[in-house]
């Protein structure tokens, strides 16, 4: 009950970010922007607009988790608050879980907003609708869960800029993730040590990219589907565990 208490507090403070309501305008804007290019494309035009729908929704919905959930802890501490929710007898792995799943929340909204967007332009354009784009659309959001756990970790022991360059360069390094290492299979025994580390530490956010499966057309197997969820989902709470550990050490002065 305190859990949903802090979460749905921390939903509504979250609806009142201009930050927030920024980024989604531009994010539908980028979308709806896919009519007007398709105006001046010769030829698999339905493909530009699931492309520029989804990097879109993907691009602005990082930025919300991770400028919104960087804030999430560092929030109350400079507002002193912290200091008067701790006092209480509520858990910090509570308070911690409950700002979390008030920022999913929104997430989820947001998630939803700009996939209507998506929706109807493909509606008003008649591009082709395939179940594989809720899947694309479902591990979006999934990415989403991750990327805000990540933030959350770097809120408990950080500022606020370092927490979202941090964030930024594991989002980065989490799509270059596979790359990295076919490049460090090719160094020396240094190099592939440390590449091969980050490879098996950072989250492999490719993992959750469908995009080119939805443009070609191209099913994912049901078995790969429920690994790559259960992938997210278990990343996602061992960073929440890791930053109720941090948390709950962190001496407040």
């Amino acid at each position: 009950m305190r859990v949903l208490s802090i979460a749905f507090n921390t939903f509504r403070e979250n609806l009142r970010e201009k930050l927030l309501y920024n980024l989604l305008i531009f994010a539908l804007l980028m979308i709806g922007s896919s009519v007007l290019l398709t105006r001046l494309t010769v030829g698999e035009w339905d493909r530009l607009i699931i492309d520029l729908g989804l990097s879109s929704m993907n691009l602005f919905g990082i930025l919300i988790a991770i400028f919104v959930g960087i804030s999430l802890v560092s929030k109350e501490i400079d507002k002193k608050t912290i200091f008067t929710i701790i006092s209480k007898p509520v858990p910090r792995y509570e308070f911690l879980l409950g700002k979390y799943l008030g920022l999913v929340v929104t997430l989820l909204i947001n998630t939803a907003v700009m996939a209507a967007g998506l929706f109807v332009v493909m509606a008003y354009l008649k591009a082709p609708f395939t179940p594989m784009l809720l899947k694309a659309l479902g591990f979006i959001f999934l990415e989403f869960l991750v990327i805000t756990a990540v933030a959350l970790v770097f809120s408990t022991f950080t500022s606020t800029t370092l927490s979202a360059i941090f964030t930024l360069a594991v989002y980065v390094v989490g799509h270059l993730s596979t790359d990295l290492k076919l490049f460090g299979d090719k160094m020396g025994d240094a190099g592939k040590a440390i590449l091969n580390a980050i490879y098996y530490v950072l989250p492999n956010l490719e993992r959750f990219n469908l995009k080119g499966h939805v443009i070609h057309h191209i099913d994912v197997p049901a078995t790969d589907l429920v690994l790559t969820t259960a992938y997210g989902l278990t990343y996602a709470a061992f960073l929440l565990l890791l930053a109720s550990i941090i948390f709950q050490r962190r001496d407040f002065q």
